[in-house]
């Protein structure tokens, strides 16, 4: 059981973040000071929307340039701190080279700010972002679970360099983390791993893999078909709710699963074409698994015949038991998640509808 001082600061890397954003508006209204860690602390298009959050709330922002890559970086950050929301991480699907890209950074990262953690004597709770990726590579995982669905208690074991390089990096990290929590005894290591993340974000001019993919429902990417391959969807509000509520739930442990929704990508562009109508080129059918299979690469070489073998027209199923009942979490719909999510694309031009 950890009890957090709430009138201690609280620190939160890569505060400008997508999810991040959403906890400093959280941690703002309830009137906490928030040290906010970031690389650009100066410029207005990364920062500013949370200078508006804090203008309008009860808490206060101080802000501490820091790279994630660099030894020391949240040393200044992180004094005084009981609690630390370690949010800054690498995510990007379009990767040349993975070791130095996706497999370095989220390890360094990691080590970077926990090893901060052991050297500043405030500290007592660390609440690390890390990923459902840290718990499987692909759908086809989900025959080898207990009752055939993932849980907190399932380790990613199939993904590599090569394979999933994404995934390799999330599992590697969390790894990291725990290793180094479990080698000290002054505060403890709270994981928080959502599946895909969906929702507005507080800085709508901010891109992330979540936008990026939604955008491309509505903007001729998918305008041949989706195919039916299962994901976890989570709204990033609930998202930010659980790892607020992981900080200062003195008995939250472990790890947490978060994820609002099984489902899969057809189910977004069902979502969005009854929202939104015939205005979008929202994908009009689901490509069958052997076309994809056989012409996938030359199109996308992420989407490889390994990863089209292994998650097209399988299904996703994640426990998010223990969230509900450890934090009393409840998730938002999936439509309320989408349908937001896709109008804030076209509040912001990102998108644009047919003439």
């Amino acid at each position: 059981m950890t009890e957090i001082d709430t009138s201690a600061p609280v620190l939160v890397t890569g505060a400008s973040g997508y999810i991040a954003g959403w906890l400093v508006a959280r941690l703002l209204s309830e009137g906490h000071t928030v040290h906010a860690a970031v690389r650009s602390p100066d410029d207005p298009t990364k920062v500013g929307h949370l200078d508006e959050m804090a203008r309008d709330s009860s808490g206060s922002i101080r802000y501490f340039g820091a790279d994630l890559l660099r030894p020391g970086s949240y040393a200044e950050a992180m004094q005084d701190c009981e609690l630390v929301f370690h949010t800054a991480s690498p995510f990007m699907s379009k990767v040349e080279d993975p070791i130095k890209q996706l497999i370095e950074p989220a390890q360094l990262g990691t080590r970077n700010v926990l090893e901060q953690a052991n050297g500043v004597a405030s500290v007592r709770r660390v609440v690390l972002t890390s990923s459902c990726a840290a718990i499987y590579s692909d759908n086809s995982n989900l025959a080898e679970t207990p009752n055939g669905v993932f849980t907190e208690e399932i380790w990613n074991t199939s993904s590599s360099v090569d394979h999933q390089p994404y995934s390799y990096s999330k599992t590697l990290a969390e790894r990291e983390a725990w290793r180094i929590a479990d080698a000290q005894e002054r505060w403890d290591l709270v994981t928080v791993n959502p599946s895909i993340v969906l929702g507005p974000s507080k800085n709508p001019r901010a891109s992330s893999e979540s936008f990026n993919m939604v955008k491309q429902f509505g903007d001729g990417t998918l305008k041949t078909g989706v195919p039916r391959m299962g994901f976890g969807f989570v709204d990033v509000r609930d998202v930010a709710e659980v790892h607020y509520r992981a900080g200062f739930t003195p008995a939250a442990s472990g790890r947490y699963l978060v994820s609002g929704h099984d489902s899969d990508l057809a189910e977004i562009g069902v979502i969005l074409r009854a929202s939104f109508g015939d205005r979008f080129p929202f994908p009009p059918r689901i490509l069958p698994k052997w076309l994809l299979w056989l012409v996938g690469p030359m199109f996308n070489k992420w989407l490889t015949r390994k990863i089209v073998s292994r998650n097209v027209d399988l299904p996703w199923r994640g426990d998010h038991g223990k969230a509900k009942r450890d934090l009393g979490i409840e998730f938002r719909p999936l439509k309320e998640s989408v349908v937001e999510f896709f109008q804030q694309m076209i509040d912001i031009g990102a998108v644009k509808a047919r003439a």
